[in-house]
């Protein structure tokens, strides 16, 4: 069978699946060609999801709890770090998209995992540990072992995320105590701290490097300072830069109503993705972006006006910026080739959704799964939807959403899992041509 005729009966499949109402079958490989003959069961609503033409998802495993970051061992073995429950690790044996094994492992929850050279690294609030493992075992003969220990975890933000650079060093996201270090946290009119103690211990990325163990938080390097809260950071696989898109800033209006209207509080500030620097400045709690004027303001609780830059006419703008509330909390660049070649070395970013109620014309901002492309190293242009539906079709407020995404990962055929904290749902995304060239 030939290449394009090949294509028609993929793309014939793909079009019985978008209209059944139950599981349906792709063929993504002919027999004894290089793509395999693995048979993918997506749902026929792709599990409540709405994807771009041309892909499916299934549902790979639910009921899993507080399901936040996602990592994927070279042997398929999928880790899910929860929030409550310490880690689950799921595999599925037939390749059908479904996990068929669930077992977990670990003392306490927590947010951030990665897998680096045998060892499966977890951010626990308060210390980061890791276990050895071979690349397709799903649970640890031994006892974890202390990577990090004492962290700081009181305040706004406790979670930590992690990632792991080309050099084996551990960069560690370290969220801020406070909505933007004021005397009073969230009261109105209370003013900022200057200098603000926070940004010595936190509110800022901190570099672990390898060597012996365990480590104290006092050994890290403080990598980068003035971000609020990087919940979704991720390595740039072209350049290995850590690229994060962290959480803006809450409450304009409503603790400085004489500035700010409503309306101001649901566009402001931007969510920044930003290309770390090594010893940069990003701003926070002095700072924040406003999409509209396309530059870093003086907040409020420093003097600012909703106009005047100040201080901050020196912090550099983010590379690109998303809605206000949005709340990135997962990202991941893409290596693969199963999907469109326009999709490799670009980053997915997920995003959990606003604290705000669905607006005027029905829409839950966020609660999306976004595509960021990259070039030489850099975000190009503007990004694009790639997974909704998530909170379900009532548009109902955040606690009552159906599922939030948080993890997102890629399995080794070049699949993309995403995962969410509300539903304890994971659903595995395939493209139905299969590998491409």
């Amino acid at each position: 069978m030939n290449r394009s005729t090949t294509s028609m009966h993929r793309a014939f499949a793909t079009l019985l699946c978008s209209l059944s109402l139950g599981a349906c079958v792709i063929e993504t490989g002919e027999k004894g060609d290089d793509n395999g003959s693995a048979t993918r069961r997506c749902a026929g609503d792709n599990g409540s999801l709405e994807l771009p033409p041309g892909f499916c998802a299934t549902i790979f495993a639910e009921d899993l709890g507080k399901a936040r970051h996602i990592t994927v061992s070279p042997g398929g073995i999928v880790f899910v770090a929860t929030a409550d429950s310490g880690v689950i690790a799921l595999r599925d044996d037939d390749d059908d998209g479904v996990a068929d094994h669930q077992s977990s492992f670990g003392d306490a929850g927590g947010n951030g995992i990665a897998w680096y050279e045998g060892y499966l690294y977890f951010a626990q609030d308060e210390q980061i540990v890791r276990w050895a493992l071979e690349d397709d075992e799903m649970t640890p003969n031994d006892d974890a072992e202390i990577v990090v220990s004492g962290l700081v975890a009181t305040g706004d933000h406790m979670n930590k995320s992690i990632a792991i650079a080309n050099d084996g060093a551990l960069l560690v996201n370290i969220g801020s105590a406070t909505n933007a270090c004021q005397l009073e946290n969230r009261e109105p009119g209370s003013l900022g701290i200057d200098p603000c103690p926070e940004l010595a211990i936190r509110a800022g990325i901190w570099r672990f490097v390898p060597g012996e163990l365990p480590r104290v938080a006092s050994d890290g390097e403080h990598y980068a300072s003035g971000i609020r809260n990087a919940v979704a950071l991720a390595i740039e696989p072209l350049t290995g830069a850590l690229v994060t898109v962290s959480n803006g800033r809450d409450q304009l209006y409503e603790n400085w109503p004489e500035l700010y209207s409503a309306a101001d509080d649901l566009r402001l500030p931007s969510e920044e993705l930003r290309v770390v620097e090594q010893g940069a400045d990003y701003g926070w709690p002095y700072c924040y972006h406003d999409p509209d004027l396309g530059r870093m303001l003086l907040a409020p609780e420093y003097g600012g006006d909703g106009l005047i830059m100040d201080r901050c006419a020196d912090v550099v703008a983010p590379e690109q910026v998303f809605g206000a509330h949005w709340a990135p909390l997962g990202m991941h660049f893409y290596g693969g080739r199963m999907f469109p070649s326009r999709y490799r070395g670009g980053a997915f970013v997920a995003f959990h959704g606003s604290r705000f109620a669905p607006n005027a014309t029905g829409e839950l901002p966020g609660y999306s799964v976004v595509f960021v492309p990259f070039d030489g190293g850099e975000p190009t242009g503007d990004h694009e939807t790639f997974a909704t539906d998530f909170a379900g079709s009532a548009r109902p407020l955040p606690d009552e959403a159906e599922h939030r995404p948080v993890g997102l990962a890629e399995a080794p055929d070049g699949s993309l899992y995403i995962g969410d904290d509300h539903g304890g749902r994971i659903w595995r995304v395939y493209y139905d041509e299969g590998t491409t060239p």
